[in-house]
């Protein structure tokens, strides 16, 4: 490990990611702190479940909130003063919070106010953090950059439950929090001396509903990330069981105090460094769909053990191999978000991603809490483990997770600008454009089959209406159609064609007939 600071091949080798690396990890560490301190205090205020799954709600559904408005943010003001802000407005949230806990004023509501507080400050910087990396890298690095990411996050989850239950024992909640709160510190520090330089841009930044909406296009129109979010959705809306009512078993299924419970959590964190380690060989020798059911089907079984551990010591097993599945579905599908992104939209790519990821935990945490405060606790993590199990399986089947790591995402640039006089501006539209191809007639039907694909991607990069048709006149003449809000975003559009789309691109260009490329005509409505 000592050779890894100045190995070039290294991440670490960096100085920005180096540092903005460890102060993530600290402030990580601070993080599970408070959700061990906010999630046994609620056992103290309520031993209501709901009211313990709702510190589990409270965490997630900021992110569900505000993913996307972050993910947009983040790709188009600047991210070292958005991560910033945000870092800062969280750190203010955990102060008030232990402000007010060693002032004895925090009931059940105010801790649920001051954690959805907290993890609004975390969804305003997740997507941003997530769309850095490439800046802070070289691009031979950039995988191992996002492993070392994941490792950081799993050496908190190791470290920090123990650490919280150590303090919470010796100080209380409120040591805790103020603990959180000084975590941030470093961040900022780093953030705050990156001299972070900024691509110049040739277009107008897009406007915040504007973004919005291209990236959630986007996401619903890609195949690739779609099936990510299907397997997300099946997947997080029945595992967040396990996290709603783990406090609730520990405190009072098992008798353990908050020591014990930040064992529990650190049996999960080492579960989930373990599985880190082993993803690579067992990625290579399962493949990502096969790793991904044996990891759900695994997090069932170990939650039926969980309903079924009378003791510590089983207890902390079954929340061991939670950790392992966990990390291999978390690794699986952030991995496919990643890998089905172009860089233009990654940020808020991953934000949808972390909209459902996050919004399937708020979810699947009120509605497991609600029903095990009606069948009790063992009964409900019965019922979550074998929905789990069933909705993977059928998922599994329906849509397999074959990560797109094949596909060539980075800009093409093989469109030709188009030719336009001074009298079309950027709020020029909607624009039509047409492409003509001249093909064989026997090869029609094929041409069509293979232009099917061009509906996804005309769609998907901003087209609002897409169409194709031959000339009744002259069998084999084909023209494509498609229109765009703007001339500005069918500029963009140019902007966003990917290799990927090339290819596909090419398989169409193979049928025409000729040596000149397609005709393309663009029209602008007047007004």
């Amino acid at each position: 490990m000592s050779t890894q600071p100045t190995d070039p091949a290294s991440p670490l080798a960096s100085p920005v990611f180096r540092a903005l690396w460890i102060a993530t990890v600290v402030s990580n560490i601070g993080t599970w702190m408070h959700d061990v301190g906010a999630g046994w205090l609620m056992t103290s205020l309520s031993p209501n479940p709901l009211m313990v799954a709702l510190v589990q709600a409270a965490t997630t559904f900021p992110m569900f909130v505000l993913a996307l408005p972050a993910g947009a943010l983040a790709d188009i003001v600047d991210r070292r003063r958005l991560l910033i802000g945000a870092q800062a407005f969280g750190l203010l949230a955990a102060a008030g919070l232990a402000l007010a806990t060693f002032g004895g004023i925090t009931d059940a509501g105010l801790l649920l106010v001051f954690t959805a507080l907290i993890a609004s400050g975390a969804a305003l910087s997740a997507p941003a953090f997530q769309a850095i990396v490439p800046e802070l890298v070289p691009p031979p690095s950039l995988q191992q950059a996002v492993a070392l990411n994941a490792l950081g996050v799993n050496i908190a989850r190791a470290i920090g439950p123990a650490l919280g239950g150590l303090i919470i024992a010796a100080s209380g909640p409120g040591a805790v929090f103020t603990a959180n709160a000084v975590s941030v510190l470093g961040v900022l520090i780093v953030l705050a001396h990156w001299k972070r330089k900024t691509a110049e841009r040739h277009l107008p930044t897009e406007h915040m509903l504007g973004a919005m909406r291209a990236g959630l296009r986007y996401a619903l129109r890609s195949p690739e990330l779609r099936v990510v979010l299907i397997r997300a959705g099946g997947f997080f809306v029945f595992a967040s069981c396990l996290w709603a009512l783990l406090p609730i078993i520990a405190r009072r299924d098992l008798g353990l105090g908050p020591l014990g419970y930040g064992g529990l959590l650190t049996f999960m964190g080492l579960g989930a460094v373990t599985g880190a380690v082993l993803m690579p060989r067992l990625r290579g020798r399962l493949g990502a769909n096969a790793l991904t059911r044996a990891a759900s089907l695994l997090l069932a079984g170990a939650m039926v053990g969980l309903s079924q551990a009378g003791q510590f010591a089983t207890a902390a097993a079954m929340v061991f191999l939670s950790g392992l599945a966990w990390i291999a579905m978390l690794a699986s599908l952030n991995g496919g978000a990643q890998a089905g992104s172009p860089g233009w939209v990654k940020a808020r790519a991953l934000a949808v991603y972390l909209l459902v990821f996050q919004g399937s935990m708020a979810v699947g945490a009120t509605a497991w809490g609600a029903l095990a405060s009606f069948i009790g606790v063992p009964s409900a993590l019965l019922a979550a483990a074998a929905l789990l199990a069933i909705a993977s399986l059928a998922l599994a089947a329906r849509f397999p997770l074959d990560p797109a790591s094949q596909l060539d995402l980075t800009p093409s640039a093989h469109w030709p600008a188009p030719m336009v006089d001074a009298s079309v501006r950027h709020d020029s539209g909607p624009v039509l454009v047409t492409i003509e191809y001249r093909t064989r007639p026997a090869d029609t039907a094929a041409f069509f089959a293979a232009m099917q694909a061009m509906r996804r991607i005309r769609g998907r990069d901003g087209a609002i209406h897409w169409g194709v048709y031959e000339d009744t006149a002259a069998p084999g003449k084909v023209i494509e159609t498609f229109t765009v809000e703007s001339w500005l975003e069918h500029l963009r559009q140019h902007d966003r064609v990917t290799n990927a789309d090339r290819q596909q691109q090419d398989i169409l260009r193979a049928f025409h007939l000729g040596d000149a490329p397609p005709l393309v005509r663009h029209f602008v409505t007047r007004r």
